[in-house]
């Protein structure tokens, strides 16, 4: 094993076991916990925050390229780790969308947006939000966007409706996408624009449930009603909007396929102690073949699905505009194996599994909201479909 690799692998041990020992045991309460109006982050998790930045564990997430110190594939298997509880992200400061507003910030904000916004972020003391989905269009498509931006002297006017916007209740800004040349390429029709929390037209008009939960995050529906900002408040070129979101969704579609491996391992450990220690006519569970036949196929698919998302890392990193058939085959393959696996837990945990005492119930949440963020299955699958035409079709 090279230097590099031991240090990967004792980087990898400290946030699992950071993850085991702190995280873990107050998860419930961070799921419970809605985020208060002047709060940052629920007070649950703010020693936590401290002692990942102690440790030299924090903003793990950020490339080289954008002044981090791993690489994605580096990344990959810390990622994994905290995806194994769905309130380690927000421990480490790896949570979407604050990684890739992050990375945009990172890559197209002037020096006056990094000092503002970025490094805030970076240290923890702010949180963000992307706005883009919206609930009249597919949400698959942005380039159907109705938001619109208007010119108005030297700043812009912003309408529309936007919903799922993560984490916008207690952000201190909303990355918007909207609209800014109707009669533009279908490519160049929208504009991202930065709108600071409190700005006259910004209404949050509800916390949208999500499989019933509501808790924090949250997934916000969001107004834009004659909402003016500054020509200053615009990141990137003028219809640079879906460019940038593109390469911000590359990175973002494989860390959620990082997390989900990390999830399905989770609900995997949950499952084996469970068959081990729940007894049946005499016998534990995991005497009987039919469980015995559950765990293998767990493993084997959980594997399948990390080496199909370590290859679309590996051609992220050689060449992203070149990878995108390798991660929408990750991002297909790693949720329905997530909800397999988790499925499978549930099964074995009986009405402990569908209960609020399991965590299982938030991995189920998590796994099936995972086939349809940053794109739903049926699109990747479009987009393997047409690799395999033109490949095809340049062969021939």
């Amino acid at each position: 094993m090279s230097g590099v690799e031991m240090a990967g692998s004792e980087l990898r041990e400290r946030v699992r076991d950071f993850v085991d020992r702190r995280v873990i045991p107050v998860e419930a309460a961070v799921e419970d916990a809605v985020a208060a109006p002047d709060q940052v982050y629920p007070e649950v998790l703010m020693g936590l925050r401290e002692e990942v930045r102690e440790a030299g564990l924090w903003n793990l997430f950020l490339d080289p390229r954008y002044g981090g110190t791993v690489t994605q594939s580096e990344y990959a298997p810390l990622c994994m780790e905290m995806g194994r509880s769905p309130a380690a992200p927000y421990a480490f400061n790896c949570a979407a969308p604050d990684t890739g507003n992050a990375e945009i910030l990172s890559a197209w904000s002037t020096d006056a947006q990094r000092a503002e916004l970025l490094e805030p972020l970076l240290e923890g003391r702010i949180r963000s939000a992307f706005s883009m989905t919206e609930p009249d269009i597919a949400g698959s498509d942005p380039t159907t966007m109705k938001t619109r931006a208007v010119r108005d002297g030297d700043g812009w006017v912003i309408n529309g409706r936007k919903w799922f916007t993560t984490g916008a209740e207690g952000a201190a800004f909303v990355i918007v996408m909207a609209v800014t040349d109707p009669d533009g390429p279908r490519h160049r029709r929208c504009t991202l624009f930065v709108v600071p929390a409190g700005t006259p037209g910004l209404n949050i008009t509800r916390s949208i449930p999500v499989l019933g939960h509501d808790g924090f995050p949250g997934h916000a529906e969001v107004r834009y009603e004659d909402v003016r900002v500054d020509d200053s408040a615009r990141l990137g070129e003028l219809g640079g909007a879906f460019a940038i979101a593109q390469e911000r969704l590359r990175p973002g579609r494989l860390h959620h396929c990082m997390r989900g491996i990390g999830f399905a391992e989770r609900a995997l450990e949950l499952l084996v102690a469970r068959a081990r220690e729940r007894e049946l006519r005499g016998r534990t569970l995991a005497e009987y073949d039919s469980v015995g036949e559950l765990i293998a196929a767990c493993r084997v698919e959980i594997e399948g699905a990390r080496l199909l998302t370590l290859e679309a890392v590996a051609r992220l990193e050689a060449a992203p505009t070149g990878a995108d058939r390798s991660i929408s085959i990750a991002k297909i393959a790693v949720p329905e194996m997530c909800q397999k696996v988790v499925d499978r837990a549930i099964q074995v945990h009986g009405g402990l599994g569908v209960s609020g005492d399991s965590p299982l119930t938030s991995l189920a949440r998590e796994a099936r909201t995972l086939r349809l963020v940053d794109g739903a299955d049926a699109v990747h699958r479009s987009v393997v479909a047409r690799a395999e035409l033109k490949a095809s079709a340049a062969a021939a």
